[in-house]
């Protein structure tokens, strides 16, 4: 299997340079999971493809304003980090740009000393450990002195931090947004709910290795990253409760579907626990817990755009986005919504 068989070409004019004003009114393709049949609706229209009983599981991960800019000290320079995960306390690895200036042992001030950070160690990609040196609370110097990492596609500046997290976000740690949630209204979900669909919350804290291309030309022998998750017992039970009552479980999100096919596949059912993962969802896997799937549009030749042809089929994915490019959707992370759905009737 060819990376260059998820590919496709956009024009950079559908890139979603900044969220629409009111989240759920997105357009919304609707796709059979296996027909490939296609409708064009509204997010907001997303309710009339959910039954009473079935599950929606959303990730509720929160981001962090994780891009620092600082300066090695009594140097006229801007060194930009990027915090990538937690390793150990007050330690993260990080990506750092210029990483010439970010040998092991430098030292780097944020925000006039409110916060510094040295190198512990340089890894085999690159990236750095750094271990950082505060007082006070680490989550509020960072809210203070980070901005949001957006993807290197979106050029505009973000007014309001809030439009890069969900309405249910919660839980910190993530370096990027899980964006086919930031669909959803308070309104829109209590709507889900006084119809009798059940929501289950899961946290998987997104890397940004989500977003690269792969980069080998043999699929198979791309190594993805690792990122950490946790499946609380209520929404253990939520999501087992509907599998045995043949009720359909929706995914939000590529997060939301990695974080519960790797749990059914290491405990053959969901079950209440953390850990990391690292699975790597491409077409011919076998998929045991999740029957549809929200989605945005991915970025070409990217683990999504495989993980979504493995939902459906390549072809079935590739007619919708040759579509949705004719039709002017929003692509990316502040784009429009994909519902790959399981049919009824087929």
């Amino acid at each position: 299997m060819r990376t260059d068989d998820f590919n496709f070409d956009l024009n950079e004019e559908l890139i979603a340079q900044f969220p629409i004003e009111n989240r759920d009114q997105s357009r919304l393709l609707v796709m059979g999971k296996e027909s490939g049949k296609i409708e064009h609706k509204y997010f907001y229209n997303i309710i009339d493809y959910l039954n009473k009983g079935d599950v929606l599981v959303l990730n509720d991960t929160r981001v962090l304003p994780a891009r620092l800019f600082g300066n090695r000290p009594g140097k006229d320079e801007k060194i930009e980090v990027l915090l990538l995960k937690k390793t150990l306390d007050n330690s993260w690895e990080c990506l750092v740009k210029p990483g010439k200036k970010m040998k092991i042992d430098t030292i780097v001030e944020f925000g006039k000393g409110l916060l510094k950070g040295r190198v512990m160690d340089i890894k085999e990609d690159g990236s750095r450990i750094v271990k950082f040196i505060y007082d006070g609370i680490f989550e509020e110097i960072l809210d203070k002195l980070g901005t949001m990492p957006l993807p290197p596609y979106i050029k505009e500046k973000l007014k309001d931090k809030e439009r890069y997290q969900t309405v249910y976000s919660k839980h910190n740690g993530s370096a990027a947004a899980p964006t086919a949630g930031l669909h959803f209204t308070k309104d829109l979900l209590l709507k889900i709910k006084e119809k009798g669909i059940k929501v289950a919350y899961i946290t998987l804290h997104v890397g940004l290795g989500t977003f690269r291309p792969v980069k080998v030309d043999d699929v198979e022998e791309h190594i993805m990253h690792s990122e950490y998750y946790n499946i609380p017992d209520e929404s253990s039970k939520i999501i087992n409760k509907a599998i045995e009552e043949k009720s359909k479980i929706v995914a939000v999100g590529t997060t939301s579907i990695r974080t519960l096919e790797t749990v059914a596949k290491e405990h053959g059912k969901i079950t209440a626990t953390s850990g990391w993962t690292d699975i790597f969802i491409y077409p011919g896997f076998k998929f045991k817990v999740v029957d549809s799937l929200i989605t945005n549009f991915h970025l070409p030749k990217s683990t999504l755009m495989m993980l979504v042809s493995a939902f459906s089929t390549k072809e079935n994915i590739m007619n919708a986005y040759k579509l949705a490019i004719k039709e002017k959707y929003r692509f990316f992370s502040f784009g429009d919504a994909m519902l790959i759905n399981k049919e009824e009737n087929i």
